[in-house]
């Protein structure tokens, strides 16, 4: 692909989102976008941050890593969107301002313990499996309230906001439901004073359905980048 499809296809997906947020009677600069760069060459990456975007989103840490340098000169946000290992967190937390991926309590803790060692502090999503498939990873909306809490008491974990993948369907209801029961997650937290002003949803395909559900911030790779040697729903396996 070429550099002026690249922009093409940015300037496609940023007309989407803005005719979205029209439609859902919101304004667009409440709707943040995430380029889901995995396999995606640092110089395509320069392009489109060169061409003013800020956010991009990685699933493995050798990415993130392979990266960084290329790119460290041109302001932006890298957050890490993949399942994350606890033997990746000291790597994880030098290239990474955001953690996407956080769904147990162990995880959290050894992120703090890190974090502490390295006197850092971190910006985190909780990741919620609001589809409640067994193939992917997620904490169960059911106990997401109390992970919630328990992360709170971490001084060097920010909690920012809640992720879902939802569920990789053509069936556009019920993509909603997953989104929608996000979205309700969020406003119990927020009654509790926990403080996840962000959601984080969708893939290309839901970009719609997501700003209609309250969307904060919308995952893009493929219709940016093209089609990649995987669908989308492979890519948010850090092992793989």
């Amino acid at each position: 692909m070429n550099n002026s499809n690249l922009i093409d296809n940015l300037t496609h997906i940023k007309n989407r989102i803005a005719k979205a947020c029209e439609a859902a009677q919101r304004k667009t600069n409440e709707v943040k976008l995430l380029m889901a760069t995995k396999t995606v060459s640092a110089e395509k990456i320069k392009i489109l941050l060169e061409a003013g975007e800020t956010i991009i989103g990685e699933n493995k840490i050798q990415e993130l890593k392979d990266k960084f340098s290329a790119l460290e000169t041109i302001p932006h946000q890298s957050h890490f969107i993949g399942h994350l290992q606890s033997n990746k967190i000291k790597e994880v937390i030098k290239y990474a301002n955001c953690i996407q991926s956080v769904d147990r309590i162990s995880l959290a803790e050894k992120l703090q313990q890190r974090l502490v060692f390295e006197n850092k502090t971190i910006d985190v999503f909780i990741q919620i499996n609001t589809s409640y498939e067994a193939s992917k990873f997620g904490i169960a909306p059911e106990k997401a309230i109390e992970l919630a809490l328990q992360i709170q008491q971490l001084d060097r974990l920010h909690i920012k906001g809640l992720m879902t993948i939802g569920l990789f369907s053509a069936a556009t209801e019920k993509v909603r439901q997953c989104f929608r029961l996000l979205k309700n997650i969020q406003q119990e937290m927020l009654s509790k004073n926990i403080p996840v002003q962000e959601l984080s949803m969708d893939m290309s395909g839901d970009l719609e359905t997501a700003i209609q559900e309250g969307s904060t911030m919308i995952r893009v790779g493929t219709a940016i980048f093209g089609a990649r040697p995987y669908p989308d729903s492979y890519y948010w396996n850090e092992s793989k």
